[in-house]
């Protein structure tokens, strides 16, 4: 794994001087994914990278958590709490569209999911700018390949360095970093709502995504969920769709 850190960081520094900007930042939850991604880009510009912690309507302990990994790998950072943003802004789009007698309440869970995840990315990029940074993605091959992610949300990166390296690995690399092992046994959440898992979102497990990545036999029940997913998730993975030139 120190190999694969070393090739992972010399291909962050390339795509810094490719893209002829000032350093790197990604947005860190406490997670494993982010705590190895806040190391890399550490190291790859000790100097110019920046750990942005974004609290919107979370458990305390999620803050707790980001702040011992930027700790851990001495990344600065910054807390920005998105929780009265996104309060306004959904109770704004809910009042409209309830006037109008067409608010689904049946999505109102999903709905400020994938809102605090878009606000999470607008704000990186907010940051970004400023700075002149390169926003980092956090999703590792299993959330790539089952589109566990949310689109233009945490998939909308400039970089997705873990996307090759299945959940377990990812935690190699995280020891061979040295984040602390709380982080690295922690249950992968994405914030998304109170008691939040991504296992128990999912319907499946991460191990199973990467025995069926490696091409491992499992059980049915799981790689029907695995082959649904990804097919349901195809139009995460590419650009905007087009019609063909007429």
């Amino acid at each position: 794994m120190k190999e694969k850190v070393d090739q992972l960081v010399n291909w962050l520094k390339e795509q810094v001087e490719k893209a002829n900007v000032d350093g790197l930042l990604v947005g860190v939850s406490g997670g494993v994914d982010s705590a190895v991604v806040a190391h890399l880009i550490k190291k790859a510009c000790p100097d110019r990278s920046l750990g942005v912690i974004m609290p919107c309507q979370s458990n305390p302990k999620d803050v707790e958590d980001a702040l011992k990994v930027v700790n851990n790998c001495n990344l600065d950072h910054t807390i920005i709490d998105l929780t009265e943003t996104k309060n306004v802004l959904f109770s704004t789009i809910e009042k409209q569209l309830s006037e109008k007698g067409e608010w689904k309440e049946e999505r109102r869970r999903l709905g400020d999911a994938n809102m605090r995840a878009r606000l999470r990315m607008t704000t990186l990029y907010t940051v970004a700018n400023n700075y002149r940074y390169l926003v980092v993605g956090t999703d590792n091959a299993a959330e790539w390949y089952t589109g566990y992610f949310t689109k233009f949300g945490d998939g909308g990166v400039d970089l997705v360095p873990l996307v090759h390296f299945t959940k377990g690995e990812v935690r190699k690399l995280a020891k061979e970093l040295g984040v602390p092992q709380e982080i690295i046994e922690r249950a992968p959440t994405a914030g998304l709502w109170e008691g939040q898992t991504d296992e128990e979102e999912m319907g499946t497990t991460y191990e199973m995504i990467d025995k069926f990545l490696k091409g491992e036999e499992i059980p049915e029940k799981d790689r029907n969920i695995i082959e649904r997913m990804h097919r349901l998730s195809e139009h995460k993975r590419n650009m905007a769709i087009a019609p063909p030139k007429f």
